[in-house]
């Protein structure tokens, strides 16, 4: 019974990918061909690129409750960090990330499974959910305190 709502949430991040493209047909055909569907930021999310070990040290340190989906490739060393859309200049000084501009394509795998070494390690859970980037900032070591926890 426990596997229920697993999948149902992994459905739902399913979902919330699907919705963040412009054509949710082409991208369930490509993961149906065991490839990657491009999906641009911008509309939905900004992208934070990292390095693969210190992005996965970090998550920890921002905390399950300011953490958005975040995807990894272990063959590229990459991991990419989903941001709010409206991301300004919060992280413009972590020389550790790039973050990408409105229309960047990510190759992404489904959410139900990896594609390659291509996965995620934090999957979308369809609330739409994003990282918070005063506290992925923080995390990666800028002065500061971590942002409280918003009431809900």
């Amino acid at each position: 019974m426990a596997t229920k709502p697993a999948q149902s949430t992994l459905q739902a991040g399913q979902d919330w990918l699907l919705s963040c493209t412009r054509n949710p047909t082409a991208a369930c055909r490509a993961w149906a061909a065991n490839e990657f569907a491009r999906i641009a930021s911008g509309e939905h999310w900004r992208i934070a690129e990292g390095p693969l070990l210190q992005s996965v040290r970090t998550m920890k340190r921002v905390g399950s409750q300011r953490l958005g989906p975040v995807l990894a490739d272990t063959s590229t060393d990459r991991i990419w960090w989903l941001l709010p859309p409206d991301l300004s200049a919060e992280l413009d000084h972590v020389s550790q990330l790039t973050v990408h501009p409105p229309g960047w394509p990510l190759p992404c795998p489904p959410v139900l499974h990896a594609i390659d070494e291509r996965m995620w390690l934090e999957r979308p859970d369809g609330s739409g959910r994003l990282t918070n980037p005063a506290a992925l900032g923080v995390a990666f070591g800028l002065s500061g305190r971590l942002p409280a926890d918003e009431p809900g």
